[in-house]
């Protein structure tokens, strides 16, 4: 039997300047008293999280803050998180204040100083056990520093299990932050290649849940099988049809003036609305792809980022194979690529068929500075086996691609990626 049932679900939202300003009232609505701020160094130089810290102290809360995130989670780094909340708590709420990483930090710290065990025994198999929380988790406040990953709307953690060179996650339910406090002042601080990045992995949101496999190609599921990827569906589509339009109209803008808070204000909304179509429709072969590019880095050092270590950032990461990987799917349906590509670029000519959608992509990310593709970062030939093998363990996502995977398929896109233009 094919499914007849999909599912979406989605965190209380507080969107617009000035919404982080209202913390204190939503967590004592929560009935808490002790607060465990996470952030990041980067973000904690801002200034955000200190006035956040004090306007939850002035309602009189008890505030402890953690600033050692990092950027691009670590096993390491979060069980270093999650033993600084074990020895400081117990909290009753935690605020996380930041970008993707700093609200995945969060995640796991709530999830292990609320239920038994280590961090691999919640991690996606085959990496880890993929055990289920058996305890309630705290109600977990998110409030973005950037605007691309959606983490404040998802059910997602992503980290990098160092051992393995691959990058990973844990997923459920529970991980969902009760509420997301979107204020796009917040966002005025972010350097140009962090908009960037950050806004090619709202965009490969958007455009991975609208070209998912939709939800009724699935086998029917019983209730305690269901999972937060559900496939494509009507209502993740109406978000990331909006998301993509935003995109249209502010991407460029805001990368090359990043004082311009209308442009900032619309990509707060893109990505907020990217989170609640992909936090239920699910992601697939540009994500899949990402997590070994970003887990097996040399040296490529990007710009705006911290220099102390080699990174590709997420988003970028993700976006590095997406023309390739639209290319691959374009025939499981012609009509949404290229749907999805009128909506991103309006006059952009569909004459061209599964070259219009990697056409669209290629010639935004040149214009934002976006790396040339594979190459640029450090990648050759020679590095196809591996990043496929780490692609291949990420069928938690490549179950939601339109088409099958095949081991074969994910070295074309590969090869297919080393440069774009």
């Amino acid at each position: 039997m094919s499914e007849t049932v999909f599912t979406y679900a989605a965190p209380a939202l507080k969107f617009g300047p000035g919404a982080s300003d209202e913390i204190g009232h939503d967590l004592q609505g929560y009935g808490a008293r002790r607060v465990l701020v996470v952030t990041d160094a980067g973000v904690a130089a801002t200034g955000h999280p200190a006035r956040i810290a004090d306007q939850l102290a002035a309602r009189g809360l008890e505030v402890t803050t953690y600033d050692g995130a990092r950027v691009e989670p670590t096993d390491a780094s979060l069980v270093e998180a999650i033993d600084f909340a074990r020895d400081a708590g117990p909290f009753d709420a935690i605020v996380a204040v930041g970008g993707g990483s700093t609200i995945d930090t969060a995640k796991a710290v709530n999830l292990l100083t609320t239920n038994p065990g280590e961090l691999m025994d919640y991690v996606n198999a085959p990496v880890g056990k993929a055990q289920a929380p058996s305890r309630p988790l705290l109600p977990l406040v998110a409030v973005p520093t950037t605007t691309g990953t959606g983490s404040e709307s998802t059910t997602i953690c992503v980290l990098d299990v160092l051992a393995l060179h691959v990058k990973t996650g844990i997923s459920h339910p529970a991980l969902r932050p009760r509420l997301a406090v979107v204020d796009p002042q917040l966002t005025l601080t972010q350097p140009a290649m962090v908009t960037a990045a950050s806004g090619m992995d709202i965009l490969c949101h958007a455009l991975e849940s609208y070209t998912a496999r939709w939800y009724a190609d699935f086998d029917a599921k019983r209730p305690e099988e269901r999972v937060p990827y559900c496939g494509a569906n009507p209502v993740a589509d109406m978000w990331s049809e909006r998301s993509l339009t935003l995109l249209a109209g502010a991407f460029r803008t805001a990368v090359r003036d990043g004082s311009d808070s209308a442009a900032r204000e619309q990509m707060a909304l893109a990505a907020t609305f990217a989170g609640l179509g992909f936090g239920n429709a699910g992601v697939h072969v540009p994500h899949a792809n990402a997590y070994p590019i970003a887990g097996r880095v040399r040296d490529y050092r990007p710009e705006g980022y911290p220099a102390d270590e080699p990174i590709v950032p997420h988003g970028m990461a993700v976006s590095l194979t997406a023309p390739e990987a639209f290319r691959f799917t374009f025939e499981a349906d012609p009509e949404r690529h290229l749907r999805a590509a009128r909506l991103l670029e309006p006059d952009a000519d569909l004459g061209a068929g599964p070259d219009v959608l990697p056409g669209v992509l290629t010639r935004l990310m040149r214009d934002i500075g976006i790396p040339n593709g594979l190459a640029e970062v450090g990648y050759g030939d020679a590095d196809v086996e591996p990043l496929v093998d780490g692609a291949l363990k990420q069928q938690r996502l490549l179950a939601t691609a339109p088409r099958e995977v095949t081991g074969e398929d994910l070295a074309a896109v590969f090869r297919g990626s080393m440069e774009h233009w």
